[in-house]
């Protein structure tokens, strides 16, 4: 496929590397010059151009740009009839790419992470279902939204990421204070979480971690009574409004 990058920033980035020899031609725009250079030098399909050039030569179109200057920057370019977009831009429904984009098609909004670019990613995503699962199923796990409320709440939902990581990093530098290598024991913890939360769903790896007065159950009891699933609640719900 012809593909072209409306923006150039940490996701659409990720989004191009994770795209990489799967036989597409890429054109990125050349907004965020050095980061649109670099891949250019870095992946053999990538060509760095002006954006009326990425609209022109594409037959899909990632749009990686700021919602609120969405419209100045492709108020100029002309879009066509037969083309797809997919949208990374966070706070734009589909109706509202569709009325930028016109008269092409807006396929999809998609929220990409940065671990997109290796593989083994999450995607949400609300639209064209076949087209997201041709371009990134084969690497990845599509999240399918029904409606622009569910991807706002799993936008919300998805930010859990932040505090989780942290949690792990303050229970790594807890640890480094009582054991000899620091980085270990990091990379334990990580490997720990990481792959406990891949191999079960929540309810039954908490049940399975539930072993009365055992380190898990005492740490998770002391935290639920120091307030954290109340103050979770209220910042998911604070995120929503």
């Amino acid at each position: 496929m012809k593909l072209g990058f409306l923006g150039c920033g940490v996701i659409s980035s990720a989004v191009v590397r994770g795209l990489a020899g799967q036989g597409h031609e890429m054109l990125v725009s050349r907004r965020s010059e050095a980061t649109s250079a670099a891949l250019a030098a870095e992946i053999e399909e990538v060509r760095v151009a002006e954006n009326a050039e990425v609209v022109a030569g594409a037959e899909i179109v990632f749009l990686g740009l700021m919602a609120e200057h969405a419209a100045d920057i492709l108020c100029d370019l002309r879009f066509r009839p037969d083309q797809a977009v997919i949208s990374f831009m966070a706070g734009a429904d589909l109706d509202q790419v569709a009325e930028l984009v016109a008269p092409a098609r807006a396929a999809a909004v998609v929220m990409p992470f940065p671990g997109i670019a290796r593989g083994g990613s999450p995607l949400m995503a609300l639209g064209d279902q076949t087209l997201l699962e041709t371009l990134f199923g084969a690497r990845n796990t599509v999240f399918m939204v029904k409606g622009t409320a569910e991807l706002n709440a799993y936008l919300s939902a998805q930010a859990v990421l932040s505090p989780a990581v942290a949690l792990v990093g303050q229970a790594a530098q807890w640890l480094a204070q009582h054991s000899s290598d620091p980085a270990q024991g990091e990379a334990f913890l990580r490997v720990l979480v990481g792959s406990s939360l891949l191999g079960s769903e929540c309810a039954p790896l908490i049940e399975a971690l539930n072993t009365p007065g055992g380190y898990n159950q005492r740490l998770r009891i002391h935290m639920e009574q120091s307030g954290m699933p109340e103050a979770l609640t209220a910042g998911l719900d604070n995120l929503k409004t």
